[in-house]
């Protein structure tokens, strides 16, 4: 993978872009204006690996919250704006790391340059969000009168597959995009993110893929509106690893009908899949089949959750045949392959214990241990 050269910048100490690893954020599911279960939703996030945190500003009272928030957590907090310019510039006064604006929401080129102009004086970045749901109306990019989103023809728009020479589904959600950026730029102001999500993959990979060639900026990605944890998981590893794989995107967010750390626990797992992540193990496990002794799908989700806190890059597999299993797994750090009442812990595919089955867990959590600590010291 050659991954595009973003123009970097920083959400609160968080590099963006650049040569900076790819972070992984999620989004507060509480009501903000309860500071107390906002401040410990997003400790629990801090301690699944969550790097940033967005919260939703829908009033006034949201965003004077936001000050108290921040004080007690120790990530950067981003501020969720839709529809009112005031809110943005509140949540800018109570010390938020990033603004997201709507560019299908707020449509004011007054009021959008009035939000980037306090948004300069106080370095802080903007994210561009661009969101299938609330495009402008299609013939209404920046404009505020004159047009109904009852009848905005955006689900009229064709797909990029099936536009041949229309103007496209695709065109429309990049065009919203440079439309902000133009305002931002105006006022020399490159603190930019982008993101431009759609629930269908394929407008949302090739809105990515065409803006990413016209402008230098750091891209957030994501399948906005995914789905549940087990659908929505899939959907995003689909549409998220496409575009990292190709090179694009400098920061993620799943969004799930879930508990906001599936969210985490789902992005990290996308980045480890594609090499992007050099933290945290990673489980291999046999799938099962007629020749396993054990019961390898309880083994295996017993294992998950014992290595959750380990933060050492390790691959650790989990087999069911204590015959094939090492080889199978040879690139492993370290390894059981279960068997009749008893298991086999290797390590790089050589064996270095034989334990009873009551023993096997514990046994290789020490073998874990170990390796931490030979790694570490």
């Amino acid at each position: 993978m050659n991954r595009r050269v973003s123009q970097p910048l920083f959400v609160g100490d968080v590099k963006i872009g650049g040569d900076s690893p790819i972070s992984v954020q999620s989004m507060t599911k509480t009501d903000t204006r309860d500071i107390k279960s906002t401040v410990d939703q997003i400790k629990r996030l801090e301690e699944v690996g969550c790097q940033i945190i967005r919260c939703a500003v829908p009033d006034m009272e949201a965003a004077k919250s936001l000050k108290s928030i921040k004080s007690e957590i120790n990530i950067p907090l981003v501020a969720d704006i839709h529809f009112h310019y005031q809110l943005a510039l509140e949540a800018l006064n109570s010390g938020a790391d990033c603004l997201r604006l709507n560019p299908g929401n707020i449509r004011d080129k007054d009021r959008v340059t009035q939000i980037a102009s306090e948004a300069k004086l106080r370095n802080i970045p903007i994210r561009i969000g661009v969101n299938f749901g609330s495009l402008p109306p299609v013939g209404g990019i920046g404009k505020t009168r004159g047009t109904s989103r009852h009848i905005d023809g955006v689900n009229l728009l064709p797909t990029t597959s099936n536009a041949q020479d229309s103007y496209s589904l695709v065109d429309h959600m990049v065009d919203t995009g440079l439309w902000e950026i133009g305002i931002l730029e105006n006022l020399d102001f490159d603190l930019i993110k982008i993101s431009l999500k759609a629930f269908d993959i394929e407008t949302t990979v090739e809105s990515y893929r065409r803006l990413s060639r016209m402008v230098p900026y750091p891209m957030h990605l994501g399948i906005t509106e995914a789905g549940t944890a087990k659908s929505g998981s899939i959907r995003s590893a689909i549409g998220i690893g496409s575009l990292l794989y190709e090179g694009i995107g400098d920061t993620i967010r799943v969004s799930l009908s879930d508990e906001p750390e599936e969210e985490i626990y789902t992005g990290i797992e996308i980045l480890k899949a594609l090499n992007l992540r050099k933290e945290g193990p990673i489980l291999v496990a046999c799938p099962s089949c007629g020749r396993a002794d054990v019961d390898i799908r309880e083994l295996a989700n017993k294992v998950d959750s014992l290595i959750k806190d380990t933060k050492t890059h390790l691959k650790i597999a989990v087999m069911g045949c204590e015959v094939n299993g090492p080889g199978e797994a040879k690139d492993a750090d370290i390894g059981i392959a279960a068997g009749v009442g008893r298991a086999v812990i290797f390590t790089k595919g050589k064996k270095t214990r034989v334990v009873e089955e009551s023993e096997m867990l514990n046994a290789l959590m020490e073998e874990i241990k170990k390796h931490e600590n030979a790694v570490s010291g």
